[in-house]
């Protein structure tokens, strides 16, 4: 049972550990009323029509399970060549090596659980444990395009030249954003993510 609290005129916030999945559960079999669908980190935005019975959507939102990924969903790998500033960085916090780092990161299976902070930024489910490091106390003013990152439990790409204070793992010339594309985010919600090695 999941807390559903009222988010606005036409909104619902439903709390849950699986965002992804349950966002993926309303976009296949929307609720009466339901236009929109936004995912976060522990919570799922539920954006409603005006006149919609909320006290009944309420009750169907707080009930609703979330749909695991399938094995034929869409999957992107990310070439990153591992020369990031913070890698030998996160090895030594993470008592291994930089080799080692790299393995783990690239045998993880990741899953985008939402978007944010930046147009095509993807906060990825899925680092491995054996990873988890805090952000830099002192964000950077400027990290390059492509930077492939780890900070708590997540792992990302910087779309573009922004600040940021996530530890820099390597970088990829993947296109995160592109509006020339018909989505022009390369990572949406529920897609499956792999990096893949491609030199030092």
């Amino acid at each position: 049972m999941s807390e559903v609290r009222r988010c606005g005129d036409l909104a619902l916030l439903v709390e849950v550990d699986d965002p992804a999945g349950v966002a993926r559960t309303l976009r296949e079999a929307p609720p009466a009323g339901v236009v929109e669908v936004v995912p976060a980190a522990a919570t799922v935005l539920v954006v409603h029509a005006p006149g919609t019975d909320v006290r009944r959507l309420s009750a169907v939102l707080a009930d609703v399970a979330p749909t695991p990924a399938r094995d034929d969903d869409r999957e992107v790998e990310i070439p990153v060549r591992y020369d990031g500033d913070d890698l030998a960085d996160v090895a030594e916090a993470c008592g291994t090596t930089v080799d080692d780092v790299v393995r783990r990161h690239t045998a993880a299976s990741y899953t985008v659980a939402f978007c944010g902070f930046a147009p095509g930024f993807a906060y990825l489910r899925g680092l491995d444990p054996g990873l988890v490091v805090p952000r830099l106390a002192t964000p950077r003013v400027r990290v390059p395009a492509g930077s492939v990152a780890i900070a708590d439990t997540w792992s990302a790409v910087y779309p573009r030249e922004s600040p940021g204070g996530w530890r820099l793992l390597g970088r990829t010339d993947a296109a995160l954003w592109d509006l020339g594309r018909p989505s022009p985010a390369l990572l949406a919600p529920g897609t499956r993510v792999r990096f893949v090695d491609v030199g030092r």
